[in-house]
């Protein structure tokens, strides 16, 4: 899955990653992106605040870029209620504004809210909901986004806010595995450890986790280093002891799992865009989400399949769990 500035190629790798509202940002599908696609086919697209301009222009947007797939793609947006919602907290809509995740009560009636208008707007898939645990006061990333700080409250408010997208058809996707509450440091920024062991993750930050498995329509994976949890030193993203190992087997999840964005400084300082793509793909990833350079990335797959690196048969894994959470 990527942003719709990544298919035109006139456009820098530093305007494509700029999230402010203000930085250059396609709106509109045009010539350049169709040949892009053309060549390098997408399975979705994740638009931002700096992609919209009104209501109508978004669902334009929507319309062409579904318009522009021979599969119908996923089309995905960061709408989790609070600080973080693309749609909500753009001045251009009329929307109801949560304060933060941590202040919703009911959150079956708010994400079925979030997803009513969502579904409108042409989305299919909410990176949502937030099932990490307010267990660091220090943390930087979570705070407020976190339901609260007591395990069984957030999986039960989890679970809640699943049967509200559900209800208007939406799908979600529980976020960030194995659980990003009790850290420090960004991943935005660069590599984040977290020393807990398996064991103690499992009396606090998988609880929500395990308890929604059942229910999610994906799993996205955070780029922590789990350095007490796995033995090959590298970001939960791209280990194979992590997601095959803990989340596929361990936990027996056999749905789509997808990467947080491959852009953070946490891979994009350490890899390049082909290595983390295949890197994610053998840890048992479904979904490579915005990869810093695209094209490299799809080449580097490309090639590792062809060289039999990765197997026909692991690629063909992925896609049929992610064209069943299309049909859903």
């Amino acid at each position: 899955m990527i942003r719709p500035d990544q298919l035109d190629t006139r456009i820098s790798m530093d305007e494509v990653h700029n999230d402010k509202i203000s930085a250059v940002g396609i709106r509109s599908v045009n010539s350049v992106m169709l040949r892009t696609l053309k060549d390098y086919p997408a399975g979705g697209f994740v638009v931002f605040r700096k992609n919209i301009t009104s209501p109508e222009q978004l669902k334009a947007l929507t319309k062409a870029l579904k318009s522009s797939s021979a599969v119908m793609p996923l089309m995905a947006v960061d709408e989790e209620g609070g600080r973080i919602a693309r749609l909500a907290n753009h001045k251009a809509f009329k929307l109801r504004k949560f304060k933060s995740t941590a202040s919703i009560t009911n959150p079956r009636e708010a994400a079925s809210y979030i997803a009513s208008y969502l579904k409108d707007y042409g989305f299919n898939l909410d990176f949502a909901p937030v099932a990490d645990i307010n267990t660091n006061p220090d943390n930087i990333v979570i705070g407020d986004r976190a339901f609260g700080s007591d395990p069984e409250y957030v999986s039960r408010m989890v679970s809640e806010y699943f049967d509200g997208l559900h209800s208007q058809g939406v799908a979600g996707s529980i976020k960030h595995f194995p659980g990003h509450g009790d850290t420090k440091n960004d991943t935005h920024e660069g590599s984040v450890y977290v020393t807990k062991t398996w064991p103690e993750l499992l009396k606090c930050e998988l609880v929500p986790f395990t308890g929604n498995l059942k229910k999610a329509d994906s799993v996205m994976i955070a780029h922590i280093i789990m350095e007490n949890v796995t033995h090959d030193g590298l970001p939960a993203t791209l280990s194979h002891e992590l997601v095959t190992g803990k989340l596929r087997e361990e936990l027996g999840y056999d749905g789509v799992v997808i990467v947080d964005s491959l852009m953070m400084k946490a891979i994009s300082k350490h890899y390049t865009s082909a290595e983390a793509a295949v890197l994610a793909i053998e840890a048992g990833c479904d979904i490579l989400l915005m990869p810093y350079d695209y094209r490299e990335a799809f080449d580097g797959v490309v090639k590792a399949v062809k060289s039999g690196r990765i197997s026909e048969a692991r690629i063909d894994e992925s896609v049929n769990r992610i064209m069943r959470l299309k049909e859903r």
